[in-house]
């Protein structure tokens, strides 16, 4: 007797979930410990001082703590992104009249649902990669954030983050109720996308010429996503009649703002597969070294390949590779463009890796600025001299491999002097 459907689906749920525990057991164990461990980051420093009574946020009646959290986060609101897909922790909340609204910087990601529970955030650690944590939205004496270990993971500890506590960006069909058409496939989000796969299920205010996205699509179950006509979701520079917009902080969803969130979430989980696998191969390798007797400090063949090829695929996320073709010129609607150009630093020259080019490339100067994050910095050593060590070479020209193709000859020199003269602690060989 062939299994019935729903007897198909259990068994795909249970191995779906018997990987995400895997993952989950890899770093639960030592050297990472991530639920045993005590976190570092805003977040968690917040947490901390709205405990000790050392800050306070306001409540309002109409969205809870969440201006007053973006205020204590520094967290613009120019960064508003709207995703109309039920596919988080609050999803009964969420349709394409109440998207969930996510707000970052460069460290941490709020998430916001309309009537919603909690406000959820996450956010980049020195140690632990991404922290998740709830804020109720409950006018209490004392506004308390919650750190979550378990639920997220579920979702944010997969293979879909590199087997890592990380943020994951999809793309799908979704129909009138927000519920994602699954049978119609999904597409992992971030800077190598192709535009036209972009955005399915996220509202999108912003123009780009004759480049077509799948954002502002609400798919009928009756048809088929992949042959439905949006002409109308393209190029919007509002959302009326589709949002209930004075609910929300901002009118947009800014295509520009969408662009960096992808990219940015890349980046922060290449960080952590780095700094993970880094610490996971020293830590077998001073096991295995002290079972065979061999002298301490001896460094194994197998741990120089771990810590290269983590920093090798941390490298490439820092140099954009194989960045997907901007064809036209791309604008955003709420003002965040200026609002991250703004934040540098910038070289003796003026410029900065957070100069955005938004046509042919997303940045002028085609390096990451999370060079600049805390969680690069704390890297473990050997891992981040290799970067270092590796950036160097290709920015140099010594590396001129067809992997770094994309990067003339002028884009190396100018984002090798914008490095030296704004990130402080280089190594000796950069000076």
């Amino acid at each position: 007797m062939k299994p019935c459907g729903i007897g198909l689906v259990m068994v795909a749920w249970a191995a779906a979930v018997s990987k995400v525990v895997s993952a989950i057991d890899d770093f639960e164990r030592p050297p990472i410990s991530y639920s045993a461990s005590t976190p570092s980051n805003p977040v968690e420093t917040l947490a901390r001082q709205l405990d000790a009574g050392e800050v306070d946020l306001a409540f309002d009646s109409k969205r809870g703590y969440l201006a007053a959290l973006l205020e204590a986060l520094s967290i613009p609101v120019e960064s508003q992104a709207l995703v109309f897909s039920r596919t988080s922790l609050q999803r009964h909340r969420i349709s394409p009249r109440t998207p969930r609204a996510i707000y970052f910087n460069s460290d941490v990601y709020v998430g916001f649902c309309q009537s919603g529970e909690v406000i959820e955030m996450s956010a980049a650690d020195t140690t632990l990669g991404t922290v998740f944590y709830t804020l109720d939205q409950t006018d209490a004496a004392k506004a308390t954030i919650m750190r979550q270990t378990e639920n997220c993971l579920l979702c944010h500890g997969s293979s879909r983050t590199g087997g890592v506590p990380g943020h994951v960006v999809r793309s799908l069909f979704v129909d009138a109720a927000g519920e994602p058409i699954l049978s119609a496939g999904s597409t992992m989000v971030d800077h190598t996308t192709p535009f036209e796969k972009r955005w399915g299920g996220w509202y999108v205010t912003g123009t780009h010429g004759g480049m077509n996205h799948a954002g502002n699509l609400i798919v009928p179950r009756s048809a088929s996503p992949h042959t439905i006509d949006n002409a109308d979701g393209q190029n919007r520079t509002d959302l009326d009649g589709l949002v209930k917009l004075d609910r929300y902080l901002s009118p947009h969803s800014d295509i520009v703002a969408l662009m960096v969130l992808e990219h940015q979430s890349l980046v922060h989980n290449r960080i952590t597969q780095a700094n993970f696998q880094t610490r996971q191969a020293l830590d077998y390798e001073a096991t295995l070294i002290e079972a065979l007797g061999e002298p301490k400090g001896k460094r194994l063949d197998s741990t120089t390949r771990r810590i290269a090829a983590a920093g090798d695929a941390l490298v490439e996320a820092l140099l954009m590779v194989d960045e997907a073709e901007l064809t036209a010129a791309v604008r955003g609607t709420s003002g965040y463009t200026e609002w991250f150009e703004g934040q540098g630093p910038r070289d003796a020259q003026g410029r900065s890796l957070r100069d955005l080019k938004l046509k042919g490339r997303l940045f002028t100067y085609p390096c990451s600025y999370l060079i600049y994050s805390k969680s690069f910095d704390a890297l473990p050593d050997v891992m981040r001299d290799y970067v270092w060590q590796q950036l160097l070479a290709i920015l140099s020209g010594l590396d001129a491999s067809e992997k770094f193709a994309h990067l003339t000859a002028e884009d190396r020199k100018a984002i090798l002097k914008i490095i030296r003269d704004t990130k402080p602690g280089l190594p000796a060989s950069w000076q």
